[in-house]
């Protein structure tokens, strides 16, 4: 794509992104509009190749001889209800700038009743319909109109689209103030997360009626997309997905340089399958594959086909602190820690205001244990704004590293006092919980982050560590399997499942699930000193040696003397593993099954303990651990049942090495020598 962008194209880019920074700031959405100009400044200039900078020759006054042909409203009947109400639109927004959100709606549109009764009157008489959802009602009919014929009624006066998205916006944020005001302290004894905003049901019912209308008269070509945006959100926050996303699909087609409307089909999406399907119905420009990336990174999705995409679009913008946020979460999810705290180091000296993503920055700094960097952050994030999510995030997260979890606490829920839908906050409480040991706090916040954000692996994976504390097993499986969908190539995913399994008695299953998890190990680059030059990785032990024991509960002694053979091997170095059985295919477990048989049969016709391995390429295992120990314990006890003196006796001695199990391994030797003894 970067090779088919010609200056003219550069050029066109920055008039569209230009408009969209106007057109956003002109409809308050602020966010928007603060990434679109951030994406134009990105941009590399046209004349960047052109000359030596140092040149003599005359810069030119303008950048560009061409006026934007964007920023002109295109439709005449619009442009005139836009000059006509050009006092009231300044009057409108300064309202809404300084917060009276009522004022800026009641300046456009026809007064209300007053959200709060003005007299008091008997319980009889203040029976209301409710605004809650009931049982027995779909909320898509509350709003998406229905059968009701008042819905199809266009209720709003003629007003100019910017004028009425305005008013509508401002209804729709009063409505959000008033929930907000409305709401119990966070987890409090009366949080019960129920809050609604009493304005989605008249908006909706409003904006269904004027979209009805437009169509009706065949002026749906000469929409801007703001209104649709604004009915897809609503329609959203009442859970009536599929309609929420077919308005959102719409709006990107008649406005696609307004990223809000991408952000929010983003969250409607929670899978990879409902992004393939999406995209073909998306259009055909740099915004899609924008969004492409996005939701790639959003769904743990660190292919090379992302890394691409990425690396096309920074040629395009390579001053992006966007795109290269995206690219440090794609590391990120990859486990590549050091690369991604390597770019938001680069973000944070280029821009050291910038609090976007800081959060997900000290997740990474509180992952890899770096403490001091993680002060340093806190103290930057909180000289600039500590009243932001993002900075209570970063200082929870360093109390957090310190093991003053009730500090951290108190920062998450001030974050979510801030803003409740902040997904880290939520996620990083319920971990401070887990620590605390208050499961049912914990469960919570969890079941809080999962409604906020279904795409979010840990807040499922912390409910199956939750409800595993409890003993409640069948539940943990249930969150686990959840997980692991979101990640199924995080072997730490499929361990719980297995362990889940194990414990409910479903041995097969839980052996099958063991064996995915070594698979999945297999698609994250391990540490550099544990690759070798052969393409050799190590096996986690502690798997390897829980798949032995499962085959013993199952009165397999021969499987279970294969994996404690290969759980020995990663001592020193394992022969190469199939590369077959990497695949996702249901054939997957029994290929790496018999990919383990094979290493482990040909590593017990050699020695295990051969210290010229350690020469090998340069390469080497993990050396001996309690796991690998007990292993050798197994074995060797296995070798003196079958007879096998001579390995028993020489893993007894191995063991006495290791300084792990030393008394054991001392009965053993007296045990192989009277065997000797009796023997001869």
């Amino acid at each position: 794509m970067a090779a088919q962008f010609t200056e003219e194209n550069v050029q066109e880019l920055k008039f569209r992104l230009e408009d969209a920074t106007i057109k956003c700031s002109e409809r308050c959405l602020y966010q928007s509009a603060k990434w679109a100009a951030e994406m134009l400044d990105a941009i590399v200039p046209i004349d960047q190749y052109d000359t030596d900078p140092e040149s003599p020759m005359d810069i030119p006054d303008t950048p560009s001889t061409r006026p934007n042909p964007y920023l002109r409203t295109q439709d005449p009947v619009e442009a005139s209800l836009e000059a006509q109400e050009s006092y009231k639109y300044l009057l409108a927004k300064s309202y809404f700038d300084t917060r009276e959100y009522d004022r800026c709606a009641a300046v456009f549109l026809p007064p209300t009743i007053p959200p709060v009764a003005l007299s008091t009157s008997s319980p009889n008489q203040k029976k209301r319909q409710s605004l809650t959802p009931q049982k027995g009602k779909s909320k898509s009919s509350q709003y998406a109109g229905g059968k009701d014929i008042n819905v199809s009624r266009n209720p709003y006066p003629r007003l100019s689209q910017k004028s009425l998205f305005l008013a509508l916006y401002s209804k729709y944020l009063a409505g959000e103030k008033r929930k907000d005001e409305e709401t119990e302290m966070v987890l409090g004894p009366a949080d019960g997360g129920a809050t609604v905003n009493r304005e989605l049901p008249d908006l909706a019912r409003g904006l269904e009626g004027w979209l009805t209308e437009r169509r009706e008269k065949g002026l749906e070509d000469r929409n801007q997309g703001w209104l649709e945006y604004l009915y897809g959100v609503i329609l959203l926050k009442g859970r009536n997905e599929e309609e929420a996303k077919k308005w959102l699909i719409r709006s990107v087609h008649l406005n696609p340089f307004h990223w809000g409307a991408w952000q929010e089909l983003n969250d409607l999406l929670s899978s990879t399958e409902d992004l393939k399907q999406v995209v073909d119905l998306l259009p055909q420009n740099i915004m899609t594959l924008l969004f492409h990336v996005y939701c790639s990174q959003e769904l743990y999705q660190a292919t090379e086909d992302t890394y691409q995409a990425l690396s096309e679009l920074e040629t395009i913008f390579p001053n992006s602190a966007f795109l290269m946020t995206q690219r440090a979460l794609l590391y990120y999810h990859s486990k590549d820690f050091e690369e991604a705290s390597r770019i938001f180091t680069e973000i944070l000296i280029a821009s050291p205001h910038r609090l976007d993503s800081l959060d997900h920055y000290s997740n990474i700094l509180y992952v890899m244990g770096a403490r001091p960097q993680l002060a340093f952050v806190a103290q930057v994030a909180t000289a600039t704004d500590k009243f932001r999510p993002e900075t209570c995030c970063v200082v929870g997260n360093y109390y957090s590293l310190k093991s003053e979890h009730e500090k951290a606490v108190m920062y998450f829920r001030r974050a979510l006092t801030l803003d409740r839908n902040f997904l880290s906050a939520w996620t990083l409480m319920g971990h401070e919980y887990i620590e605390m040991k208050n499961t049912h706090a914990a469960i919570e916040s969890y079941r809080r982050a999962v409604d906020v954000n279904r795409k979010d692996y840990r807040a499922w994976y912390g409910l199956g560590q939750a409800y595993e504390v409890l003993d409640m097993s069948f539940y943990a499986l249930f969150y686990y399997q959840r997980a692991a969908a979101l990640r199924p190539y995080d072997p730490k995913m499929w361990q719980a499942v297995g362990s889940c399994y194990a414990k409910m008695g479903r041995v097969p299953q839980s052996i099958k699930a063991l064996k995915r998890a070594l698979v999945a190990g297999s698609y994250y680059a391990e540490d550099p000193s544990q690759l070798g030059g052969s393409g050799r990785k190590i096996l986690d032990p502690e798997t390897l040696h829980q798949i032995a024991t499962l085959y013993e509960r199952l009165g397999d002694d021969e499987e279970a003397a294969a994996y404690m053979e290969l759980t020995l091997q990663q001592e020193s170095g394992q022969m190469p593993v199939e590369e077959d059985a990497s695949s996702d295919n249901e054939n997957d477990d029994n290929q790496s099954e018999a990919g383990a048989q094979k290493s482990s049969r040909r590593a017990r016709q050699s020695s295990t303990y051969n210290q010229n391995d350690d020469d090998d390429d340069s390469w080497h295992g993990t050396g001996p651990t309690v796991t690998t120990s007990k292993a050798r314990l197994w074995l060797a006890r296995w070798a003196l049942r079958n007879g096998d003196l001579e390995r028993a006796d020489q893993l007894a001695g191995e063991l006495c090495q290791d300084g792990v199990e030393v008394e054991e391994a001392k009965a053993l030797m007296r045990d192989v020598r009277a065997r000797r003894e009796g023997d001869e």
